[in-house]
């Protein structure tokens, strides 16, 4: 697959069901609005969100944000109605909660594509489960509609362990695993969420782990927290200075040694830095 450079630092929940959180999430600068029709929506207001979802999807009132809409999971009595209400809603993505294999990526690209999903609607997996950590990599390149994975580490926390605990040291492997997953198949990972919203520290250290680990961006729940992602999954003004000047050696090399403030530059140097910077241009291009 080829890599997608769309930003995602900030990927914003929004219950569907509340009316007055939509029509915030329009003044927010976050890169992607998940609508969500599932944990956030209680069962008698499904129907209803649903409906609210789709028409904002329709709207064309959210700028250059990417929109898409959280589904509820295979399996309950809601999720057929939601597909179909998505797929005629044509959101830039499709998530999907505990996905947990690369069979059911499959079936549920195969399902959009029969409810007529338009071909730029997408899909997005959600990882929260053992099974869907021991299938990463297969899942991540199963389908060419897959393009986001979205870490559920709250439901991935849980399913380890029977009461709370603190960090997240515990599953700092499977983030990784997934992360790599989603690097070898060239699709871009966002990280769970953090449940505080009071702790701003915390956050902005969480979201410091995320992207030494390589994250491309958090999932989030409240407004406050998108300047802190946003900062935090930006290329650094050093390291786009580092990737245009890593670039500039590479294109004036007249030997086969080539270096950048004495640092020897290499093949991966230069898709690195590329990536930087396509990212870069990005973010600049949702500020425009």
């Amino acid at each position: 697959m080829s890599e997608d450079f769309r930003p995602r630092r900030s990927v914003l929940y929004m219950p569907s069901s509340n009316a007055k959180a939509l029509e915030k999430a329009k003044t927010l600068p976050v890169d992607a609005i998940i609508f969500d029709l599932e944990d956030a929506v209680a069962p008698d207001a499904k129907a209803e969100a649903r409906e609210a979802a789709a028409a904002a999807v329709r709207s064309g009132e959210y700028g250059g944000r990417e929109l898409t809409i959280r589904v509820n999971g295979a399996g309950t009595e809601w999720h057929e109605a939601d597909l179909a209400a998505a797929a005629a809603a044509g959101p830039d993505a499709v998530v999907v909660p505990k996905v947990g294999s690369a069979a059911q990526v499959r079936d549920l690209a195969d399902a959009l594509a029969a409810a007529g999903a338009p071909e730029h609607t997408k899909l997005w997996a959600m990882v929260e489960t053992p099974e869907a950590i021991f299938d990463a990599r297969e899942l991540a390149a199963a389908s060419e509609r897959l393009t986001v994975l979205v870490l559920g580490t709250n439901d991935l926390v849980k399913e380890l362990y029977a009461e709370h605990v603190p960090g997240r040291a515990p599953i700092l492997p499977s983030l990784h695993t997934v992360v790599l997953a989603a690097r070898a198949a060239g699709i871009s990972v966002v990280d769970g969420v953090y449940n505080d919203v009071k702790d701003l520290d915390g956050f902005l250290a969480e979201c410091e782990q995320g992207r030494q680990m390589g994250f491309d961006g958090k999932t989030l729940i409240h407004p406050g927290q998108v300047e802190g992602a946003n900062t935090a999954f930006a290329p650094s003004e050093k390291a786009v200075e580092d990737a245009r000047g890593i670039l500039a050696a590479w294109d004036a090399r007249t030997t086969g040694v080539v270096t950048y403030n004495g640092r020897m530059v290499e093949n991966l140097h230069v898709e690195s830095a590329q990536r930087t910077l396509a990212i870069h241009d990005a973010i600049g291009s949702l500020r425009a």
